[in-house]
């Protein structure tokens, strides 16, 4: 009898997008920052990088295990983090400026406003 060397998935079939954030705790080193299986949506994360819940963020990953793909999202995260300061008219978080800068450098070009 033929053995088979397919074993099944024990991963749910419908698992969410999981973003992770690496930080960098200086002379004690960097590590990726342990969170809640909920409170791993992008939203949550993006909101807990503005409030101050990350040090000194290194970049931000995002993987789903049942569709088998990873990926650097950092850049996404920082446009995204921008793009909401911007609406706000606030100038981005100090402890997220560099991580904004290292992602998503701010365009050279100067905006004329029409005046109405």
């Amino acid at each position: 009898m033929r053995q088979s060397r397919w074993t099944p998935s024990i991963i749910p079939a419908d698992e969410p997008t999981v973003y992770l954030v690496a930080d960098d705790f200086g002379r004690t080193g960097s590590a990726w920052r342990e969170t809640d299986m909920e409170a791993a949506d992008l939203e949550t994360v993006i909101q807990d990088l503005m409030a101050g819940q990350y040090k000194r963020p290194i970049k931000v990953v995002a993987f789903n295990t049942s569709e088998r793909w990873s990926e650097d999202v950092s850049e996404d995260v920082a446009r995204e983090i921008q793009h909401r300061c911007n609406l706000q008219l606030n100038d981005v978080p100090s402890h997220l400026q560099e991580f904004v800068d290292r992602y998503a450098p701010q365009d050279a070009r100067q905006f004329s406003l029409r005046l109405v």
